[in-house]
């Protein structure tokens, strides 16, 4: 009877020693399947088209050098890529749809300045700019050009800050809070002017009102007022960046000019949400890289006045950080009302 105990004992031990090993086995699949997905996606991706959502309208600076781009990056990738553009509220109605969306990198957002500027202008928003999204890789800078119309009769910008402070001037803006905002801001409170901020909801209409006379001036991209420049339809009168810009080589910085603290970082590029897979992150900041530097893309932006900003991913991660402090200290200290 013992020895039938020891042996139905041992048999039991055996048993249970299979079944526990079968479970294990099997729990390891099973809690590991989430993450077979997440492995593929990063080695063969893309596999299918991909969604761009620029959270501006068409026509805008970030819409005009983003199509440049996402054409190449397109070929390069042998997938489609989807535009969509959802402009209003600075920026931030597009972007906030896609911190809802999967982590996957099949939905890329194209953002520029106005991204770090958000939390200032918009303290309610629905995201974090910074905790959100992984910035990939930037484009590049585009100045910001201050523009009248030549009806105005200004030449300089002098000319322009004297005729602000005499009367009572409006500027456009592609919507509170985005970078032509932020630029024309920065001008008036360097220059001691007042003037009334006129939002739209694309930079297309800001220029068509400025050309119109209806509205004082725009600070606006390079690219989206080059062509009405050239065709003599407004008048530049100082880029924003501390250098001179390739594109209108004989117009001055606004520091150049003598107005302190008026010059603004206008960079473009691409983020993703938060979670997406650093070997996507990765592959997508190096075919961004090709793409920049591919001999026709580089012909095409070369119009647009677009300078190099080679950054990581971390240090891109880190300057919008930064941005977003410093954004939010100017709105304190200089009690600039966002309407």
């Amino acid at each position: 009877m013992d020895w039938y105990q020891g042996k139905n004992a041992d048999r039991l031990t055996e048993e249970f020693m299979t079944t526990r090993r079968q479970f294990l086995t099997l729990a390891g699949t099973v809690f590991a399947t989430p993450m077979l997905p997440r492995l593929v996606r990063a080695d063969t991706w893309p596999t299918r088209p991909i969604r761009a959502m620029i959270p501006f309208a068409a026509g805008s600076s970030i819409d005009v050098v983003g199509r440049i781009v996402l054409d190449r990056l397109s070929n390069q990738f042998g997938q489609p890529i989807e535009v969509e553009n959802k402009g209003g509220a600075g920026g931030t109605i597009g972007t906030a749809m896609v911190s809802r969306m999967d982590p996957d990198g099949y939905t890329i957002l194209l953002q520029a300045s106005a991204h770090s500027a958000a939390p200032a202008a918009y303290p309610n928003i629905a995201y974090d700019p910074a905790r959100d999204f992984s910035a990939v890789v930037p484009f590049g800078t585009i100045p910001n050009v201050t523009v009248v119309s030549p009806d105005k009769g200004l030449k300089t910008l002098p000319e322009f800050v004297a005729a602000a402070k005499a009367g009572s001037f409006t500027f456009a803006s592609a919507g509170t809070g985005s970078a032509t905002h932020w630029a024309a801001e920065r001008l008036r409170m360097s220059a001691g002017f007042e003037a009334v901020h006129v939002p739209f909801r694309g930079g297309l209409e800001g220029l068509t009102e400025v050309m119109a006379g209806r509205v004082d001036f725009f600070c606006c991209g390079v690219s989206s007022a080059l062509g009405f420049i050239r065709d003599g339809k407004l008048v530049p009168l100082a880029v924003s960046t501390p250098q001179r810009s390739s594109a209108l080589p004989n117009v001055p910085t606004t520091l150049e000019m003598g107005y302190t603290d008026s010059d603004y970082n206008f960079w473009m590029g691409i983020l993703v949400t938060a979670g997406t897979p650093r070997e996507i992150i990765d592959r997508l900041r190096e075919e961004t890289q090709a793409a920049l530097s591919h001999p026709s893309v580089v012909e095409k932006l070369a119009p647009q006045g677009l300078e190099p900003m080679p950054l990581t991913p971390a240090e891109f991660d880190a300057l919008i950080r930064k941005e977003i402090d410093s954004n939010i200290a100017l709105v304190k200290a200089s009690g600039v009302k966002l309407n």
